[in-house]
């Protein structure tokens, strides 16, 4: 199976495109104010109303009120939503759109019960444990705490560069892997050559392990 690719924390249009046109799946918009990544709802409709088809829009939000969210929504084409924060089960069932559930992972945590809480969740996002940091770190942590048989999608994130993700995708074999500040020429900037090179990298990973 082939190891999807999502680019998160996009805040240009000529960016974003040049994602999809390297073979991006998935752009991840930042709904989050305190994020360097974080993008304004007018600029995020730019964005996604000018990609092309069968590129998907991810819009991340870290414990945001519902009503800002219903906002984005109603004015952003997003087709999934990334939870980033303490969100509860029922709280990401509240908009009527599949939905990921990142977790932030420590030693202690137990990924069984996540999946079993998370359940409808269109996958989960596992990415490193920072404090005070939901994300984009550029951390990333121990993966042999991963299921080996996980019950829904896994997503990797957390530190994933163009020199580790061959590795991460042979150890792990995640669905998807989700990258940010590893491709980035500045904040919120991704370098073209970065992308292009992650996602080579990405393909002669999962070829290697079929």
């Amino acid at each position: 199976m082939r190891t999807r690719v999502k680019i998160c924390g996009f805040t240009q249009v000529d960016n974003a495109l040049e994602a999809a046109r390297l073979g991006a799946d998935a752009i991840g918009l930042v709904f989050y104010p305190e994020s360097p990544r974080n993008v304004s709802i007018e600029q995020a409709s730019k964005i996604a109303r000018a990609l092309p088809a069968f590129v998907s829009v991810v819009a991340l939000f870290v414990d945001a009120d519902a009503d800002f969210i219903e906002t984005v929504l109603s004015k952003v084409p997003v087709d999934c939503i990334q939870f980033h924060g303490d969100e509860t089960p029922e709280a990401c069932r509240l908009f009527a759109k599949p939905y990921i559930k990142a977790i932030r992972v420590r030693d202690d945590t137990d990924l069984d019960a996540v999946q079993a809480q998370y359940y409808d969740a269109a996958g989960i996002l596992l990415d490193a444990y920072h404090p005070g940091i939901p994300g984009g770190s550029g951390c990333s942590f121990n993966w042999d705490l991963i299921p080996r048989q996980p019950k829904l999608p896994i997503i990797l994130a957390g530190g994933l560069t163009v020199e580790n993700v061959d590795q991460a995708i042979q150890q792990v074999k995640p669905y998807a892997v989700d990258v940010s500040s590893g491709v980035e020429a500045g904040k919120g900037i991704k370098s073209a050559e970065k992308m292009a090179a992650f996602i080579k990298r990405t393909i002669r990973a999962t070829e290697n392990y079929d």
